[in-house]
């Protein structure tokens, strides 16, 4: 995994509004145009039409034309190694192949590696997507 994945994960946990949780979390995304599209959680009052620094980092993909998700990183400042949560796993598994890389990441770097199926092995699928 490159550094700059990394690290714009980590900027965007800096980036974050939770001010109920106290719970930052950042994602980036590499797509395959190769560009790195960033996330954090968003909370709401309203809990729980919050979501996710995972689906914030697939809207800003969706939403600059890419499709594909190569590799994702994941940060959480008080979890290390925070795995995506199971709707957000679902939601990656969406724009995701089997061998997309899952990067669970500390303050340090990149702790555990693991692909999609790894990570969602017997996800829901209709075939439409992908």
């Amino acid at each position: 995994m490159s550094a700059d994945l990394y690290e714009a994960a980590k900027k965007a946990m800096a980036l974050c509004h939770a001010p109920y949780s106290k719970f930052p979390v950042g994602a980036a995304i590499r797509a395959e145009d190769g560009k790195i599209y960033a996330g954090a959680n968003i909370e709401n009052l309203a809990f729980p039409e919050g979501w996710c620094a995972e689906t914030t980092a697939i809207s800003h993909m969706v939403m600059g034309g890419a499709k594909q998700i190569v590799e994702i990183a994941v940060i959480a400042e008080k979890l290390a190694l925070c795995p995506p949560c199971g709707g957000c796993r679902q939601r990656i598994k969406e724009f995701a192949s089997v061998n997309t890389r899952i990067y669970l990441c500390d303050e340090a770097g990149v702790k555990k590696t693991m692909t999609m199926n790894e990570l969602l092995p017997h996800s829901f699928e209709t075939g439409v997507i992908g």
